[in-house]
This record gives C-alpha cells, structure tokens and sequence, in this order.
C-alpha cells in the first residue's frame, strides 16, 4: 500500500512538470522588409514578435531578408521598426505546423513637414467634381478572405462586404455594383483577363456557385469599383485584378485541408535541391463540390 502511495505521488509530479513545460510545436516565421516608395532592401530593421517572454526578434540582412525560427505556433504579430520609416504592425497572423510564415512587409518614410507649403491652381472642368471617385479601389490580402463573415475563402463572397456592393444569395457568388449586372465585372489575373472563373457559371454572369481560383495561390490582389485606368478597358461595373504568388523557394511545403470548396491537397517548394537556381513553385488539386 505504501509503495503504490509513492508511485501515485510520482506520477503527478511527473504529469504535473508536463503541463507546466509542454513541448509545444514550433515553425519559421522569415520574409523581406522593403521601402514602400522605391521597393529597395531596407537592411537593419528591427523585426520583433509581441507578446513574448523573452524577447523574439532579428534583424534584417543586407538584402532586407530576416528569418526567426522555433516559434510557437498560433496567432502570432510582429512589429516591424527602421529609423526614418513608421512603425509596421501586423496582428493575428496565422502560423501553423505545415508551412512557414513568409511576409513581405513594406515600410513609409516619416516625413516630418516643418513649414506649411500652399499650392493654387485653377481646376480643370475636363476632371470629375466628386474627389472621391479616386478612391473607388482597394487591395486585399489572402488573409481578408479567411477572415470576413461568409466568405469561404472565396474572394468574390469576401468583396460582397463591401460598401455598395451586394451579393445575389448564399448559393451564388455573383456581385452586385452599384446596382449594375453582374455581367460588368471583368476578372484579370497577371494583368490577362479570365472568364468566369467559377464552377457551373452562368453565361448572363461573372458569379458561380464555387470559385475555382483558391486564396491559398493568390497574393494581395485588387478590387476596383469605379474610375478605372485606361488598362481595364472592357470593364463596366468593376474589376478583381489578382495577383498569384510566389512559392517557398527553400523548403518543400505540404498542406491538406476540408471545408465549403471540397477537399483540397497543396505542395510547393523548389524544382531542384539546388533552390538557389530555381524559384519555388505551387501545385494544387482541389475537388469541389455543389
């Protein structure tokens, strides 16, 4: 009786040190930090993720390129400080076990004004009166589309939480502009326009009950609503202008996954061992169903 006392008592000791010091499981966390303006390397920026005890945190390289590996995985932000530029916080982001977190931060001078400059100038009648038809667009990130209510990593649903924007009902995807067809938005990818990108679309519109383009292959992209430049010519009601991205050149990258758009398997990583010659790449095989 008394040995099995003992050996109780050891083992909620043991179990005890386990949850105090779990072996949690870690990932990498690298990217570049660039000037927002020029698009040059900014070496010696201060990278450092909150909320951690110590400290975790680098410094980028000549090239701007800064890597923190063994990071526990979860939400996880960073701050992202360089003298002369503001401050880069990004909050939330999503690290997993299966794949590294790779960013591409972009930083804005601080310019501090010391006198006032005034500028006169008669207005051109050619030009539209509402100011506000210049900021009829913004950009999106892949991490938007997981984020917004609805949108099933789908980035036509994500756009249709937009201000004026108004989507058919939850079965399809089409958007609404202003009130215009659905027919009018024109859809690019790498600067070529694309049909409908949508399983079983319909001829009359741009929509679909299931997009076929997955956020895990796209970049920040854009969506204009309105004043578009001279290059979205066949445009009437809006544009999503998408931008697919660049795979993990260093390491071979698997991901899996089940959800609204069926079950997905993704790989990337670089052609040749030799990844210093040849860029990364992605693969997918996505089914979906109705």
């Amino acid at each position: 009786m008394k040995n099995a006392a003992i050996l109780l008592l050891l083992t909620f000791v043991f179990v005890s040190a386990r949850a105090v010091n779990p072996d949690l499981p870690t990932q990498t966390v690298r990217g570049t930090v660039t000037d927002k303006l020029t698009h040059t390397s900014l070496p010696g920026a201060n990278v450092v993720i909150l909320n951690t005890n110590p400290v975790v945190g680098t410094a980028t390289d000549i090239d701007g390129k800064f890597k923190l590996t063994k990071v526990t995985v979860g939400r996880v932000s960073l701050k992202i400080t360089f003298m002369g530029y503001k401050d880069v916080i990004l909050s939330n982001l999503n690290l997993n076990t299966g794949k590294e977190l790779v960013i591409e931060a972009e930083m804005e001078e601080n310019i501090i004004l010391q006198k006032g400059v005034e500028i006169r100038a008669e207005r051109n009648k050619a030009n539209a009166g509402n100011e506000m038809t210049t900021v009829s667009s913004r950009s999106f990130t892949v991490e938007e589309t997981q984020r917004y209510a609805g949108s099933r990593n789908d980035v036509a649903r994500m756009a249709s939480n937009y201000a004026g924007m108004t989507g058919s009902n939850d079965a399809r995807n089409d958007i609404i502009i202003r009130g215009n067809s659905p027919l009018g938005l024109l859809w690019r990818m790498e600067g070529v326009e694309i049909p409908n990108p949508n399983h079983w679309g319909s001829p009359t519109s741009s929509g679909g009950p299931v997009c076929m383009i997955n956020n895990n292959v796209l970049s920040n992209s854009d969506f204009l609503t309105g004043a578009f430049p001279a290059e979205y010519g066949n445009a009437v009601s809006g544009v999503f202008d998408l931008k697919m991205r660049n795979g993990n050149n260093e390491k071979h990258e698997f991901l899996g996954q089940i959800g609204f758009n069926g079950v997905e398997a993704g790989a990337e990583g670089p052609i040749s061992r030799e990844h210093t010659l040849l860029p990364g790449c992605f693969f997918q095989n996505q089914s979906s169903q109705n």
